[in-house]
C-alpha cells in the first residue's frame, strides 16, 4: 500500500509540474526528390508523405529526433549523420505562453531548403516560399521565415516544412515576445504553459483520486 500511495502522489505531482515546461522540439527527416511546391499545404502534404514512407520503410541517414535540446545548428547531417541532399524535413516546436507574455510575438527561422518550404503556427499557414532558401546565418536574406503574430496564453505549435535538394546547411528557430532581443527555442528557453494539456488534467485527477482512496482506506483500517 505504501508503494501505491507513493505512485499516486508521483502521478499527481508530475501532472501538476508538467503544465509548466520549456519548449519541446521534434525534427523528422526523410528521403525526397520532390521539387518546389505551389502552396504551404502542398509542402506539408509532400513532407508528411515522405516521413510516413520513412517510418514504414526506413532509409539509413534519415530519422526522427523527438528530444532536440536546442533549435540551433540543426541539419539532417548533425542529427542523423545523414545525407545533405534529397531531404524532406518537418520540425515541430511545442511551447507555452503565459498570461504575462501574451501579445505580440516575433518568430523567425533560418532554413536551407533548396526547393522551398512553409511555416505554420497552430495549424495555420503563415508563410510559404517556393524558391531556393539559403539562410547562411543571415535573417535579412531569402533564407528565412519572419512572422509577427498575436499569441494568447496557452499552448502553441510552430511547424516548419521544407525540401532540400543539395548541400543542406544548418538551421535555427527563434522567438521574441514583447522584447527587442531574440531567444532560440530550446529546452532551457523558460517558456511556460498557462494551460495544461487535457491528458495532464486526466493524470492529475486520476492520481488525486487514487491518493484520496488510499487515505480513506488507511483511516478505515
Amino acid at each position: 500500500m505504501k508503494n501505491t500511495f507513493k505512485f499516486a502522489f508521483a502521478v499527481s505531482l508530475f501532472a501538476l509540474t508538467g503544465a509548466a515546461q520549456a519548449s519541446s522540439i521534434e525534427v523528422q527527416t526523410a528521403y525526397s526528390a520532390a521539387g518546389s511546391q505551389g502552396s504551404a499545404s502542398a509542402y506539408q502534404s509532400v513532407v508528411e508523405a515522405a516521413i510516413a514512407s520513412q517510418a514504414a520503410h526506413p532509409i539509413a541517414g534519415y530519422g526522427t529526433a523527438d528530444n532536440v535540446a536546442s533549435y540551433n545548428n540543426i541539419s539532417n547531417q548533425s542529427l542523423f549523420n545523414g545525407s545533405q541532399a534529397n531531404i524532406a524535413m518537418e520540425s515541430t516546436i511545442n511551447f507555452g505562453v503565459s498570461a504575462a507574455n501574451a501579445g505580440t510575438w516575433d518568430i523567425r527561422t533560418g532554413v536551407d531548403f533548396g526547393k522551398g518550404g512553409a511555416i505554420f503556427v497552430d495549424g495555420t499557414a503563415m508563410a510559404v516560399n517556393s524558391s531556393d532558401m539559403w539562410w547562411n546565418n543571415n535573417y535579412g536574406n531569402n533564407g528565412s521565415f519572419n512572422i509577427v503574430l498575436n499569441l494568447s496564453a496557452g499552448n502553441h505549435t510552430v511547424s516548419i516544412y521544407g525540401l532540400e535538394d543539395c548541400c543542406s546547411g544548418y538551421q535555427q528557430a527563434q522567438f521574441s515576445n514583447n522584447t527587442t532581443s531574440f531567444t532560440t527555442f530550446s529546452t532551457s528557453d523558460h517558456l511556460t504553459s498557462a494551460v495544461p494539456e487535457p491528458e495532464s488534467y486526466g493524470m492529475m485527477m486520476g492520481g488525486l483520486g487514487l491518493l484520496g482512496c488510499m487515505i480513506r482506506r488507511r483511516k478505515s483500517a
